[in-house]
């Protein structure tokens, strides 16, 4: 076998390998997972989230994905717990311990301290039959019966494992209190997908300029106004009461080109397109950019209530780095 197909096969089997692990850890969700849950949700404290290790990098993903999704959590290092850190938990705390073994020196250090601390604590092991599972208020059964390492010594499937079994319960935490997409947008304020979120259409479209014409508008002022405004299309409004009745963009120009050989007498409603896509000020701008990628066009009308606003461009929203 060459080296190219030696890496496939192996990259597959380390995939497979971990995919089918993650799938046994649901067999293993139990009472003592849905206490955990209920005693986390009942706690008045903070969950703090500790192992060492490839364990800690884990623990502090968690913790991430915890704070992001409305559990308040920190990150203790549990060789750094033994040394002086301790003092961050307090007992209304509630303390969740990832260890493969459940067995190791620091861990079998650390367990009695946290007892002394008062506060719950939950063991996220592979072995139950560990000092850290039968030390613990709850364990969360994390077992895997090999790494995905061919000398089942590096920390690969297990990890996996863990980072899932965090994940299965932060979610969980998140559904029970109902934690919405307008709670996650409020953690979330920066990056592209906090302004998914967040940001709305009335947040953008005040910036650009607003090209309208009346329905009885000339050929020539319908060309005047998209050429002044550079947004590549005009609305059509009724006169005095800027009712939205129409858009004619660059396209619509050019195929009445095609269609009349005579420009004389021509008017804005002899080529715009009646009843356009609009978009209201109070819809996210991840709407917009939806409905564009949908339809292939690079703007939208904003109306309200009907009534002609202005418009939101495609650049403007690769300005804000929706895309």
């Amino acid at each position: 076998m060459n080296l190219i197909n030696n890496i496939t096969q192996i990259a597959k089997k380390v995939l497979l390998s971990e995919a089918e692990a993650i799938a046994r850890l649901a067999d293993f969700i139990d009472e003592d997972f849905q206490n955990c849950v209920e005693a986390i949700l009942n706690m008045k404290g903070r969950v703090v989230v500790t192992g060492i290790g490839k364990s800690a990098n884990i623990a502090s993903k968690i913790v991430a994905t915890l704070n992001s999704t409305g559990t308040p959590a920190i990150f203790m290092h549990a060789a750094d717990a033994i040394h002086g850190d301790l003092g961050m938990i307090q007992p209304e705390d509630f303390v969740i311990c990832i260890s493969k073994s459940g067995n190791t020196p620091e861990i079998k250090v650390l367990v009695p301290l946290l007892k002394r601390k008062g506060s719950k604590l939950a063991a996220m092991v592979s072995s139950i039959d560990s000092y850290l599972a039968e030390s613990a208020d709850y364990v969360l059964n994390a077992n895997v019966e090999r790494e995905a390492c061919p000398n089942n010594l590096a920390p690969t499937t297990s990890t996996t494992a863990a980072l899932a079994l965090g994940d299965a319960l932060a979610v969980c935490l998140l559904e029970a209190r109902g934690f919405s997409s307008a709670d996650f947008a409020r953690l979330h304020p920066g990056g592209s997908l906090g302004k998914r979120l967040y940001l709305k259409v009335e947040d953008i479209y005040k910036q650009n300029q607003a090209p309208k014409v009346t329905e009885n508008a000339t050929l020539r002022q319908v060309i005047i106004e998209i050429s002044s405004k550079r947004l590549g299309a005009t609305a059509v409004v009724k006169e005095n009461t800027d009712e939205l009745v129409g858009i004619i963009t660059d396209g619509d120009l050019r195929r009445m080109l095609d269609k009349y050989e005579s420009t004389e007498g021509i008017i804005a409603t002899d080529i715009m397109t009646a009843s356009p896509l609009t978009i209201e000020p109070d819809q996210y701008a991840a709407e917009a950019m939806a409905i564009m990628q949908e339809k292939n066009i690079t703007q939208l009308i904003v109306t309200d209530s009907g009534k002609f606003e202005g418009f939101v461009h495609l650049h403007d929203l690769l300005k804000e780095g929706l895309v």
